[in-house]
């Protein structure tokens, strides 16, 4: 008789995203899946294969949260450039207070895997085009709106948007803690505005 599950399975991946967020892909072991998880290695390789697709499976329930994080935010927002403002804020806020400097899964992921592994490259780049499709359509509601500045085209502002948000965060994993250096970023982006 099989037996059944005794842990709960997102749980399991919330915490697999918390070891491979803080020690990267290649730093973490099977053993610290383990110990971090709280599970038998049967367990863990029964319910998720092998350590690639307990990654692979982490990344992406990593994106569809913050996806829809940034989609309820901006569609609710009554003022867009106002959101992107906090989206940035709260950025460099979770910078500032980050002892372990972890930056974002995302990107770290990005930079550590994305070159070599062509599934992690299609996660990566899924995920770009999704995070500049929600931007560009919140960019143009905010254009029509007279909230943004109709100066450059929604998807170009979204596309540099992206990708200042993305070099926050690896500045964030470099351990930069000088408020005053984001700060200075923050007022170069939104001079854009």
């Amino acid at each position: 008789m099989a037996r059944t599950k005794e842990f709960n399975e997102d749980q399991a991946l919330d915490k697999a995203i918390e070891i491979f967020w803080h020690k990267g892909y290649n730093g973490t072991s099977a053993q610290d899946l383990v110990n971090h998880l709280g599970l038998s290695r049967s367990s863990l390789y029964d319910t998720f294969g092998d350590k690639q697709k307990l990654f692979v499976k982490s990344l992406k329930r990593y994106q569809k949260q913050n996806h829809d994080v940034l989609i309820e935010l901006l569609e609710n927002a009554p003022n867009i450039k106002t959101a992107f403002t906090e989206i940035f804020k709260q950025a460099v806020i979770e910078s500032l207070q980050d002892r372990i400097t972890k930056g974002c899964f995302m990107v770290n992921s990005s930079v550590e895997l994305a070159m070599h592994d062509p599934e992690i490259a299609k996660i990566v780049h899924d995920n770009q085009k999704t995070v500049e499709d929600i931007f560009s359509k919140a960019i143009k509601k905010g254009q029509d709106l007279g909230q943004i500045s109709d100066k450059q085209e929604a998807r170009s502002l979204a596309r540099f948007i992206f990708n200042n948000y993305s070099g926050i965060r690896v500045l964030a994993r470099t351990g930069e803690r000088d408020k005053q250096v984001y700060d200075d970023i923050l007022k170069s982006i939104f001079a854009l505005f």
